[in-house]
């Protein structure tokens, strides 16, 4: 009995969204579809205290290893509940205005933390998969949320689709592991693997490393990201584009650095490899694109390649760098999804690259906004981008890949060409005669994208301070290189 006390008050943070989860739907049910704007409020608390039980509580490992407490999943975690939170404020004004609101929302976001909180606390094989399905599975339904667009269907549809696929062989790697080394956990794992290296375990480790890079949308396992940032509800995107791809980071990291550290120079050939290809997909497929949504799903398989590098390292000074870039990302991330959920004329968002001609004569401090955002997801000093760039490239070439480090910069120059098309849209072009002007914004989309766009510079240079020196603990504590 004390040692179940302990393991539940080690795995607090999952508990509390679960039976919070529970709770709510409870609620919702009871009070039926009134009770929506009621449920994200309670949702975005319990997010929050969620996040204050992480980091207050206690480290260590439970259920025979299967959870793991340390400074990477208490860091990971809090960037992952916030980052749900905010996911669920952007979306509550805009499914009322879409009048598609539901209860079920705000549920299904505390339900996938949970899953991603498990994620990031994964210790052996069968934690990993159950923290992959629970929140893969509200994922689908969220992609598809939209139930009467035909577009968010086919979304789900997809995604749902090719995720199995991605469950399968991350399943058959799994196995193979299971196989050769005669356990499920990291750390059992990593001593077989020192002492009786076999090609059989590291075909298995590829399979496992496939199914992840799904998860993070990293090429050549991108394909379902353009048409489901196109198709699902664009808060939703928000939410995929930022909370689960920090989880599924830190799992890859876990994974990787856990139980295969002594098979470093296999592993990190494939991801180095994923790392090149998601350049050259991410910045020369975005420079076809017209659909912001689209553009924003390319850009973000770019940004995952350099993430990866980080981790493609195999140091402590490479997980950290993952940490301080996907911190910087998601924040980026938030400010320009906010703006697209901010922009409308008539009622109808704006899509298209070229609605954004002449933004700057109907909403000037919105247009510098997305300036700003588009400079730093560019890299450009010295905004926010550029700093998580500088950690990433920086571990690389530490690390020996300043080749891979230069082929990251090419990529960047080239994806300049779209955001720079951006700023040149809304500074230089004139709207089109007889256009509606913009509808008034709503305030949480405005606010979220204007603290996102000042953090991207000036406030960076502030908020680095605090988090360069958490995300070192994260790594040190986790132990990597």
């Amino acid at each position: 009995m004390p040692d179940l006390i302990s393991a539940l008050h080690l795995s607090a943070p999952e508990a509390t969204l679960a039976v919070g989860g529970l709770v709510l739907l409870m609620l919702g049910a009871f009070m039926g579809e009134k009770s929506a704007r009621l449920v994200s409020i309670l949702s975005v608390a319990l997010l929050v205290a969620a996040t204050a039980v992480t980091v207050t509580g206690p480290l260590g490992r439970a259920f025979n290893g299967a959870y793991v407490a340390d400074p990477l999943a208490v860091y990971g975690k809090a960037v992952i509940f916030l980052s749900s939170a905010v996911a669920i404020i952007l979306g509550g004004g805009w499914m009322q205005r879409a009048r598609i609101a539901r209860f079920e929302y705000p549920i299904l976001i505390v339900l996938a933390s949970a899953g991603m909180g498990m994620m990031a606390s994964s210790g052996d094989l069968i934690s990993l998969y159950i923290g992959i399905e629970l929140h893969s599975l509200a994922l689908y339904v969220l992609a598809a949320f939209h139930r009467d667009d035909l577009k968010a269907s086919e979304a789900g549809l997809k995604y749902f689709v090719l995720g199995a696929l991605s469950s399968g062989l991350l399943l058959y790697g799994a196995s193979l592991i299971y196989g050769f080394s005669g356990s499920m956990r990291f750390d059992e794992i990593a001593a077989y693997a020192a002492t009786n290296p076999s090609p059989g375990l590291i075909f298995g480790l590829v399979f496992l490393i496939c199914g992840l890079a799904f998860k993070v949308s990293a090429a050549p396992f991108h394909m379902w990201t353009p048409d489901v940032y196109e198709g699902a509800p664009t808060p939703v995107v928000a939410l995929f584009a930022t909370a689960p791809k920090v989880a599924a980071m830190v799992l890859i990291a876990r994974t990787l650095e856990g139980a295969f550290a002594g098979s470093h120079d296999q592993w990190a050939q494939v991801l180095i490899l994923i790392s090149l290809i998601s350049f050259a997909v991410g910045a020369f497929g975005g420079l076809a694109q017209k659909d912001l949504q689209r553009l924003l799903a390319y850009s973000s398989i770019a940004n995952i390649g350099y993430a990866l590098l980080g981790i493609a390292a195999g140091t402590t000074a490479g997980i950290q760098a993952m940490l301080v870039f996907m911190t910087l990302y998601v924040i980026d991330q938030f400010g320009f999804f906010a703006i697209l959920l901010s922009l409308s004329r008539g009622g109808r968002p704006i899509r298209q690259i070229s609605d954004l001609a002449g933004l700057r004569r109907d909403k000037p401090v919105t247009a510098l906004a997305l300036t700003a955002l588009c400079l730093s997801v560019l890299g450009m000093p010295p905004f926010s981008g550029f700093w998580g760039k500088f950690y990433v490239f920086g571990a690389a070439a530490d690390a020996g890949y300043w080749m891979v480090g230069a082929a990251g910069l090419v990529a960047s120059v080239v994806a300049g060409f779209y955001y720079l098309r951006i700023i040149k849209l809304m500074w230089f072009d004139k709207a089109p005669e007889g256009i509606e002007p913009t509808d008034a914004s709503p305030i949480e989309a405005k606010t979220i994208a204007w603290v996102a766009a000042a953090f991207s510079f000036p406030l960076v240079i502030v908020g680095l301070t605090w988090i360069e020196p958490l995300s070192r603990a994260a790594a040190v504590g986790f132990g990597a290189g």
